[in-house]
C-alpha cells in the first residue's frame, strides 16, 4: 500500500510515563525546547506549571462568557422593553411605558443565565466533548495517570516527530517507561 499525504500515521504518538511531577515539568520544558509542538501532559490533578511548559494558548471561554452575558443582558431588556412599550404599552400607576429602573433585575438575571449557559457550552465546544474514546486508553499504564503517574505524549502528526529518536529524547529525558499509542 503506497503512502499518501493524508494518510494516518501507524502510531498515534509515544507516551513517556514519570514517577514525579517534576520530573514531568522538566520534560514537558525540554520537549518543547528540541522543537516539538504536538505534546500533551496527564496528571491525576492540575499542576500550573505544565500548562505553562506546553506554552498553552490563552483560552477562549472568557470571551465565549463574555459575549453570552451581553447577550443575554440585551436580550433579556430588549424584550422587557419590547413587551412594554411597542406590543403592550399600559400606563399603571402613572409610571411611564419606558421604566428602565424596573428592568434592571430581570436583565441581570438574564446576563446571569446566557453567561452561565455559554460557559458551559463554550467548555464542552473548546475541550471537543464528549469525547468518549481517546488513543491514549490503549496504553495499559495509562490508567495510572488518575492515580499516582505523570504521561507525557508527543503525537506522530508533529513535523519533528521521527519514533526513533524520538524514543530515544524521551528515554534520555529520565521516563521510567515509554510506549506506543495506536490508534
Amino acid at each position: 500500500m503506497s503512502s499518501t499525504p493524508h494518510a494516518r500515521p501507524e502510531i498515534f504518538g509515544l507516551m513517556a510515563e514519570f514517577h514525579t511531577a517534576e520530573e514531568l515539568i522538566e520534560a514537558t520544558q525540554k520537549v518543547h525546547a528540541a522543537g516539538y509542538h504536538h505534546v500533551d501532559a496527564y496528571t491525576p490533578y492540575p499542576i500550573e506549571e505544565v500548562s505553562h511548559a506546553l506554552h498553552l494558548k490563552r483560552s477562549k471561554l472568557p470571551m465565549i462568557v463574555l459575549g453570552g452575558g451581553i447577550t443575554g443582558g440585551l436580550a433579556g431588556y430588549l424584550l422587557q422593553y419590547w413587551s412594554s412599550v411597542i406590543e403592550y404599552p399600559m400606563n399603571i400607576g402613572g409610571r411611564p411605558f419606558h421604566s428602565w429602573p424596573a428592568f434592571i433585575v430581570p436583565t441581570f438575571e438574564m446576563t446571569i443565565l446566557f453567561a452561565a449557559l455559554s460557559a458551559v457550552l463554550g467548555m464542552f465546544a473548546l475541550n471537543g466533548l464528549p469525547e468518549p474514546y481517546h488513543p491514549a486508553f490503549n496504553v495499559p499504564r495509562f490508567a495510572l495517570a488518575s492515580r499516582d503517574r505523570y504521561f507525557l505524549l508527543i503525537e506522530a502528526r508533529d513535523p519533528k516527530f521521527h519514533a526513533d529518536e524520538t524514543r530515544k529524547l524521551l528515554l534520555d529525558l529520565h521516563a521510567s517507561e515509554v510506549s506506543d499509542v495506536a490508534h
